[in-house]
């Protein structure tokens, strides 16, 4: 349980770091990129032996491929869908991916859930949808079109399949080449984020700053403990308390800091959800 909760303290630190050194004006993958490039250093000082960075299996090269790939994926559909649809539908869709990694469990590793984490589940997916939506400048625009649809349930199967990758990793994968899985899922990582920065200066003009790519060391450390203690969550406990836990943490922790640090007020709605997540952290802890 402390992995999950270590998890879900990064995740949280990871989230008030982006709002902090967001800068609008500023290439928008220059933050990202550095955060890549930072957790990459990570990975790589974590290895035990330096030496057998190159000596990795096959599987662990495409599961590392893959999840480098969903993270950006992830990452373009969230921008697309926070400028079609706003930031408040994004940000629940976007958490609400934990369907995703939980259905994988369930069909490919029965995992199956006793009656009483299903509930919790639903309370936490309906804190997470409650506390995300509401009179936002996304709710207002929700369901114009088709299109704008399309691109939240897109946003929704990204995020949640780049958590899934984790959960994958931990079942399939050789836990000795854990530290390389990520040096190589960043790495993935980072090359995308790269080619989409140099596509973002021709047609903007922006280019890369250092003080951007600073930024994203600060981004980057908590995002790598984020997965990595998520994993390690993973290989002691079934996906079914983990996601719904990280999750719902990440946002717990991210709503006390915005009242005690930034001064931000909770309407019903949030209060609410925070009623509904401790619900369900208590129904997913019961069994």
């Amino acid at each position: 349980m402390s992995f999950l909760l270590l998890a879900a303290l990064s995740s949280a630190i990871l989230t008030l770091v982006l709002k902090l050194f967001r800068d609008p004006k500023g290439n928008r993958f220059g933050i990202i990129l550095g955060n890549y490039l930072t957790c990459m250093l990570i990975a790589f000082l974590q290895m035990p032996q330096k030496g057998q960075l190159f000596s990795v299996s096959t599987p662990t090269l495409l599961m590392s491929a893959a999840g480098g790939f969903l993270y950006v994926a992830g990452l373009v559909l969230t921008q697309t869908s926070v400028a079609r649809n706003g930031a408040t539908l994004t940000a629940a869709f976007s958490k609400l991916g934990l369907i995703v990694p939980l259905l994988i469990s369930f069909v490919f590793f029965k995992e199956i859930p006793s009656f009483l984490k299903i509930l919790g589940l639903g309370l936490a997916v309906g804190a997470i949808w409650l506390i995300n939506t509401g009179a936002g400048e996304g709710a207002a625009r929700a369901g114009e079109s088709r299109g704008g649809l399309a691109v939240l349930l897109l946003t929704l199967l990204a995020c949640g399949s780049s958590e899934s990758m984790a959960k994958i990793f931990s079942r399939l994968g050789d836990q000795r080449e854990d530290t390389r899985y990520f040096f190589f899922l960043f790495l993935t990582a980072a090359v995308l984020t790269f080619i989409l920065s140099r596509a973002e200066k021709k047609k903007t003009g922006r280019s890369l700053k250092f003080g951007e790519l600073a930024a994203g060391i600060l981004v980057g450390i908590p995002n790598y403990f984020s997965s990595f203690f998520l994993l390690k969550a993973l290989l002691t406990l079934p996906a079914d308390v983990v996601y719904p836990v990280f999750s719902v943490g990440s946002i717990l922790i991210v709503m006390t800091a915005g009242i005690l640090f930034f001064r931000e007020r909770l309407g019903r709605r949030q209060v609410y959800g925070l009623v509904l997540i401790l619900g369900a952290l208590v129904l997913l802890n019961l069994s």
